[in-house]
């Protein structure tokens, strides 16, 4: 068994893609699998030099940041700059998750000329529940890609493509996305000066591409006659929303579609998820959740952003495009984010219980490095992380968390 076929059985597969684009072509591809994951479905023999590729850069088998870690917060990582605000183009505000202000930031550094393209996650030109990576060149481009995709995708499936071009451009993921790419730019290094700019959003985690069939049919809809499908946005939190090739539309809000489905069906990676604030991004965005009885409130109104400046890049991104009139935004202590992201919070606090009880029962987990996890965890209660441990275990112990049986073959 090689080092993929370790990290899918063991569960630890976020389904990035990375594996496909540093293996020989052909050799590993992404496809769905009967659980409604991606995961790599392997063809031929892994060379030294792609497995040893892998090992420093898979974000199943470790994520880890660069000595130093100035600025760094325990609960959130590397903090530069907190802000929260909006996007100033109505449209662009209303299209994305919260106040689109990553689609902003991707729409000036397009329109000021600083890269030629974003590489972003989008609907599927084929399947309207299914990503794909697209390549944005125009404000209109941004647009089609705003929005939460809560379902698998693999925008580092693409990479090698993308530097191909030898253009510049600016790379918008998952959090786990992010630091493969990050840890893929340290051992390339010539192709840091073609990715200027790393941008993310916080993430709950990847539900399976199964849970947003499930979403349809508890619309009322049928999910074999979908013509459109969105998770969110077009508002805040905006409504998840079918449309069927007859013309029929079906809605259901955030908390029913997220909280009732989606969020209920993650792949076990997500779970045990150390990051998921996206640390090694330049820039970080969330919601900006209001509070209302000690949690967020969910109640439709206009967008706002939660913005985290990581770097000296993501600080100089911000300023100039808050100089444009790209965007609006105010400064915020760190402390709000808490208020703001009370899932996060918990998340980071309870990532090494969870972490030590996957290796404890599944013989392997992700290493994690200098995530200060243990500093973490020592800020919550000892209850939770023995819960969250036994929970964590049993867990590992007892679900089908690989996902890597697909239709056709029996295993990745």
């Amino acid at each position: 068994m090689n080092l993929v076929q370790k990290v899918v059985s063991s569960g630890l597969c976020t389904g990035c893609g990375l594996c496909e684009s540093l293996a020989p072509k052909g050799v590993i591809s992404l496809r769905m699998s009967l659980l409604g994951y991606l995961r790599p479905q392997i063809k031929g023999q892994l060379s030294a030099d792609a497995e040893r590729a892998i090992s420093l850069t898979c974000p199943g088998v470790g994520v880890e940041h660069e000595r130093g870690g100035e600025n760094y917060d325990v609960n959130w990582g590397p903090l530069l700059a907190v802000k929260a605000g909006h996007a100033t183009d109505r449209e662009v505000r209303r299209m994305g998750s919260s106040g689109g202000v990553i689609s902003a930031l991707c729409i000036y550094l397009l329109e000021s000329k600083a890269v030629d393209f974003i590489a972003q996650i989008a609907v599927s030109t084929s399947n309207p529940i299914a990503n794909e990576v697209q390549i944005s060149r125009s404000r209109e481009d941004v647009i089609r890609a705003a929005g939460s995709r809560y379902a698998p995708s693999a925008p580092l499936r693409a990479i090698r493509e993308l530097l191909s071009t030898g253009e510049r451009f600016a790379f918008v993921g998952k959090p786990c996305d992010v630091a493969a790419l990050r840890a893929y730019l340290r051992i390339n290094p010539g192709a840091k000066a073609q990715i200027p700019f790393l941008l993310s959003f916080m993430c709950a985690g990847i539900p399976s591409e199964n849970a947003t069939r499930d979403v349809v049919r508890a619309m009322g809809g049928d999910p074999t006659e979908l013509f459109s499908f969105r998770y969110r946005g077009d508002g805040w939190p905006g409504m998840a929303k079918a449309t069927q090739t007859d013309g029929a539309t079906f809605e259901m809000d955030y908390n029913g579609s997220w909280g009732n489905i989606l969020g209920k069906q993650l792949q076990f990676r997500c779970k045990v998820c150390a990051d998921g604030t996206g640390e090694f991004a330049d820039i970080v965005c969330a919601d900006a959740w209001y509070g209302k009885d000690g949690y967020p409130d969910f109640t439709e109104r206009a967008g706002r952003s939660l913005v985290l400046a990581r770097t000296k890049a993501g600080v100089g991104l911000v300023e100039h495009a808050l100089a444009d009139t790209a965007i609006v935004l105010e400064a915020l202590p760190a402390a709000d984010i808490a208020r703001m992201q009370p899932y996060q919070l918990n998340r980071k606090q309870l990532a090494a219980a969870r972490s030590l009880a996957t290796l404890l029962a599944m013989g392997r987990t992700t290493r994690y490095k200098r995530l200060r996890l243990l500093r973490a965890g020592a800020r919550a209660g000892l209850l939770d992380l023995v819960r969250n441990a036994w929970g964590t275990y049993k867990r590992a112990k007892g679900e089908s968390i690989d996902g890597a049986v697909f239709q056709t073959d029996t295993t990745a």
